[in-house]
């Protein structure tokens, strides 16, 4: 295997005895900031409608926290941040950004570390913070990355092998750490083996598999922290041994974080708090499983009434296109009934089978109108079976499309893509280009071949599978402090994911682990801006920050985190403005005595 090359590299020496086993780009300098929780913009600043334009290196920085923080934490007025829960303030600080390769891996990783002025050398606390989804190094401001820098702690983020790695095969640019477009050559990131045409993606196109390495990057993320502090303070000694060391992440970086716990044989971390996490087990499905059978089964359940949602009204003008979907899928046995109403029934019935709650459920048309599943499956696919850009498996590619004809993009798009996409298409005018369809319901054909790549016998079957079984974890813990909530609503990655690492754990003789289970929060904090949402669920992020408090008191020698629970909520009321502002009752016990609630029992998970 072609190993990565990176100019000028290092070997990064690690702390501690640490394995020599990444590689960082010559280039990592650091840089001073005034601002790095929000790149001066500030709560106003974060809440304008429009980003501020990519002008420049300095601009796309800007741009990208303005993306980040939109897409990950709720920040309308009334939302609660920065008055319930979190805290905005100007940290200045270091900046130090590189390219981290992997032994082993065609492309590195993006890692970014932060360094408040404020920063305790003293008592040195280091939070490690691999991005959500498939972000860049700025996707886990928001969350780690917000608690850590007003507490003194300095933060160090991974992109996991994903990130805003875009590549245009037409103009031969690819996208450098501090998201300027430049030629193959000066790329340090990602450059397609064999290009193809269109735009590759580095989550998908990579031949990496990045998922199934999240682990150590996670690790070697924290290792370079370690190097880095040693470089910043001359003198000062940094190692798992007299650093407190917390990794902490939500959904992708959650399961990133538990993987690196479950790999962390040097002992380097000291807690973990995971948030929704995605995280696959053996005998349980992977994302990429619960991907393709949504996005087979989300049109046609939403004919059931029972789908009903904030934006459920939206979609009835594709009420033609479900029907569809529903008689294909019963030709072929995926769904039982015979009429499209108990067919609707059977694919709701199915998707609650999955492990959806039917709260979870009221997610479903804004699944459909974002083509979440689709998006996902297509990304995912490619990726576990270690495809690049030229084998475009099932027929999809990416590309700016007009009128579904791909074009070349402009410099002012590929401008735009570090600070606005999510690592995912569609995104940032990136489209999927997907292969020809027929009827009213043209994404069929495309969904039905990427199911055939799961269950089917043919060698990209075979390589899918094999994927698959690369990113499963072990669901076995150190001994140290881990903290696990999960919203019971969850739309995207069902309670059920958590629910089983939890109980896994537990078999495995976890005992240091609590589950938090909270009613009506789901996936996105960000749209609870909308009033829709937000009178029918609450935000993730106040019971993240609450656990952060938690654990690292109990690292100081306080009681152990609030234990395993259901933790009831109370939803917030419509108003004449919107929705009535956030308050510390809605959110139930979590910020003040989360022991109020129902405890559940040593090895007990919900129903």
């Amino acid at each position: 295997m072609r190993l990565i090359h990176l100019a000028a590299a290092m070997l990064l020496a690690g702390c501690a005895g640490a394995p020599r086993e990444a590689t960082m780009d010559s280039t990592t300098k650091a840089v001073r900031r005034a601002d790095l929780l929000t790149a001066g913009l500030g709560l106003e600043g974060l809440r304008q409608p429009l980003p501020p334009a990519a002008l420049d290196a300095e601009a796309r920085r800007t741009q990208a926290y303005w993306s980040n923080w939109r897409a990950i934490a709720d920040v309308a007025p009334g939302g609660g941040l920065n008055a319930v829960y979190g805290r905005i303030a100007a940290v200045p600080g270091v900046e130090i950004k590189t390219w981290l390769g992997e032994v082993g891996l065609y492309h590195p990783h993006g890692v970014m570390l932060h360094i408040p002025d404020d920063f305790d050398v003293s008592r040195p606390c280091l939070i490690v913070a691999p991005v959500s989804g498939s972000r860049g190094v700025y996707g886990a401001m928001a969350t780690a990355g917000a608690w850590g820098l007003t507490r003194r702690c300095a933060v160090v983020y991974t992109d996991k092998g994903a990130g805003t790695g875009f590549f245009d095969v037409d103009a031969r640019l690819g996208i450098d750490i501090d998201g300027t477009p430049v030629p193959p050559g000066a790329v340090g990131g990602f450059v397609p083996e064999l290009p193809g045409p269109g735009i590759a993606i580095k989550h998908a196109h990579s031949k990496d598999h990045p998922e199934a390495h999240w682990g150590r990057m996670t690790l070697s993320a924290a290792r370079f922290a370690l190097t880095m502090l040693e470089e910043r303070f001359p003198g000062q000694r940094f190692a798992p041994q007299n650093t407190r060391i917390i990794a902490a992440s939500i959904s992708n970086g959650a399961g990133a974080v538990l993987r690196a716990l479950e790999q962390d044989d040097e002992g380097m971390i000291d807690g973990v708090v995971a948030a929704a996490p995605q995280v696959s087990l053996k005998g349980a499905p992977s994302l990429l499983e619960y991907s393709v059978r949504a996005a087979l089964l989300a049109p046609c359940a939403q004919l059931d009434p029972r789908a009903a949602g904030p934006i459920a009204p939206f979609l009835l003008a594709r009420t033609a296109e479900f029907q569809a979907r529903c008689g294909a899928l019963a030709e072929r046995r995926l769904v039982v009934g015979g009429s499209a109403a108990e067919q609707a029934a059977d694919a709701y019935r199915q998707l609650l089978a999955m492990g959806f709650t039917a709260g979870a459920l009221d997610n479903n048309p804004t699944n459909l109108a974002a083509d979440i599943w689709r998006a996902l499956a297509v990304t995912y696919v490619q990726s576990y079976a270690r495809a690049g850009i030229e084998e475009q498996l099932c027929g999809f590619s990416f590309a700016i499309l007009d009128n579904g004809a791909p074009r070349p993009s402009t410099a002012d798009e590929r401008g735009n893509w570090f600070g606005t996409s999510s690592g995912i298409a569609p995104t940032a005018g990136v489209q999927i280009k997907a292969p020809p369809g027929s009827g009213v319901d043209p994404a069929l054909e495309g969904l039905l071949c990427l199911h055939q790549a799961l269950i089917g016998d043919a060698p990209i079957a075979k390589r899918v599978r094999r994927g698959i079984g690369e990113v499963r974890a072990s669901a076995r813990l150190p001994n140290v402090p881990v903290v696990i909530l999960h919203g019971r609503d969850d739309g995207l990655l069902p309670v059920a994911i958590a629910r089983e690492y939890v109980r896994r754990a537990w078999q495995n003789g976890a005992r240091r682990l609590s589950y938090w289970e909270i009613e009506n929060v789901q996936h996105f904090d960000a749209f609870l801006g909308q009033p829709a949402y937000g009178t029918r669920f609450l935000p993730l992020l106040p019971y993240f920050y609450s656990a952060l408090d938690q654990l690292s008191a109990h690292l100081d020698g306080g009681p152990a985190p609030a234990p395993s629970q259901v933790i009831r909520t109370r939803l917030r009321a419509a108003t004449a403005d919107g929705v009535e502002a956030l308050t510390g009752e809605h959110l139930g016990g979590a910020l003040a005595a989360p022991g109020a609630n129902a405890i559940l029992r040593s090895g007990e998970v919900p129903d």
